[in-house]
């Protein structure tokens, strides 16, 4: 599939916001953006997460407010909207199959359950695989998560200490005379360890 032809790469740094195009939208070429928007009393929800090879922008929603925030540094490139061609189709494909498979994470009844399962999707997106399981950067925090699950940082806080308890995730922690793991890549000492990649069709 050809790609079409593409404006100037720009770049944003981390929580900075990506701006609104109008009718054009934003091919990410590297890094995480968050997709969120918040009631007027200021709840805030998150209703995507995209990275390399995924769009965003204003033409893909009806959400107002709607905000794309960059989780971290972010390059893009400012490219028209053309759904005719073979390469839109899959890119409005990727967008529909990934925004269905976060409503179905959102969706899960028990919240410990979710939480392992959002960690779990997220480590599938934008991880990797070592001998001892997936690994997941730290790209949210504990509000973020909170957000995307319809939580409180407190709870949030709590259910990953309990799952680490469980032997359910290996929270990667630098303190003084205590190594990383040996799948650990430098600057991964806030990451997640995921013993097994469990398939969220599975269990949802």
């Amino acid at each position: 599939m050809l790609r079409p032809q593409l404006s100037i790469l720009q770049s944003f740094g981390p929580k900075s916001s990506l701006p609104p195009l109008g009718d054009r939208v934003w091919l990410i070429e590297q890094g995480i953006v968050r997709a969120l928007t918040w009631t007027s009393e200021g709840q805030v929800t998150t209703v995507g997460i995209w990275g390399q090879g995924d769009i965003v922008g204003l033409p893909l929603t009806r959400l107002m407010p709607y905000q794309m925030e960059c989780l971290t540094s972010v390059t893009v490139t400012e490219v028209a909207f053309e759904s005719q061609t073979r390469f839109w189709q899959q890119l409005l494909l990727n967008h529909l199959c990934y925004s269905q498979e976060l409503f179905c994470v959102v969706q899960i009844p028990c919240l410990a359950e979710r939480l392992l399962q959002l960690l779990h999707w997220l480590a599938h997106r934008f991880g990797y695989q070592t001998p001892e399981g997936t690994v997941l950067p730290p790209l949210l925090t504990h509000k973020q998560l909170s957000e995307v699950l319809g939580s409180s940082r407190v709870t949030v806080t709590r259910l990953l200490n309990s799952l680490e308890q469980q032997g359910q995730l290996m929270r990667f922690r630098k303190r003084r005379g205590e190594n990383l793991p040996s799948c650990a890549m430098p600057g991964s000492s806030r990451a997640i360890l995921l013993p097994q990649l469990k398939r969220l069709s599975q269990s949802v």
